[in-house]
């Protein structure tokens, strides 16, 4: 896939209020500090389309993107660490929630973990909750230029072992790093095949 045009389109609060659910959908999240924008940015070409910042929980709504005007990428915010107060905490994660149950057209929501880490309760929590809920996913591993190739397979393989205790089938699981521009190619090749068999919600 080439990425032609990518442009924003509107934040909102709800699902509710998101664009119509007439074309495919794909999500981006994880932790407020693994790299989301950056990963956006480097995936669709263009630096300053998704926000960056050293300060945790700055995105805040459901931002989304037109790519190509043919499909839509969303921004949600970040969870975990962020320095907001409980009760924008708990706002944000019945956002989320709702938002990832109810969107029609949602094809896959992109669970983006540091590649550099130990396996994390909340992002291991987070996984299981999308899963058991039937919600498409996959695990993007962020981060990976600063590790070396060996490194990069004992964490990979350290995710798979703590995965495989709930899980029959692992997710799709791809590694990246927006320095490097790593893993583009395949998460493009991958959002091109999904938009393919996309159905039009009644």
């Amino acid at each position: 896939m080439t990425i032609r045009e990518a442009r924003f389109i509107a934040s909102q609060t709800t699902y509710t209020k998101c664009p119509e659910p007439v074309l495919p959908e794909y999500a981006f999240i994880g932790r407020s500090n693994v790299g989301k924008s950056s990963l956006i940015n480097m995936l669709v070409g263009r630096k300053g389309l998704a926000k960056t910042s050293g300060t945790p929980g700055k995105t805040q709504l459901i931002n989304h993107f037109i790519i190509n005007e043919s499909w839509y990428l969303v921004d949600l915010p970040g969870y975990g660490f962020a320095r907001v107060a409980k009760s924008a905490k708990a706002t944000w994660d019945t956002m989320i929630r709702e938002y990832l149950n109810k969107r029609s057209n949602l094809m896959t929501v992109f669970i983006l973990v540091d590649i550099r880490l130990e396996p994390q309760k909340i992002d291991l929590a987070f996984i299981q909750w999308v899963g058991e809920n039937n919600i498409p996913l996959a695990i993007v591993f962020t981060k990976a230029d600063k590790l070396s190739k060996q490194q990069i397979m004992y964490s990979v393989e350290g995710y798979k072992k703590e995965l495989k205790k709930t899980w029959e089938e692992l997710p799709l699981l791809f590694i990246t790093s927006s320095e490097k521009k790593e893993g583009r190619e395949e998460l493009l090749d991958y959002l091109e095949a999904t938009n393919s068999v996309f159905v039009k919600p009644s």
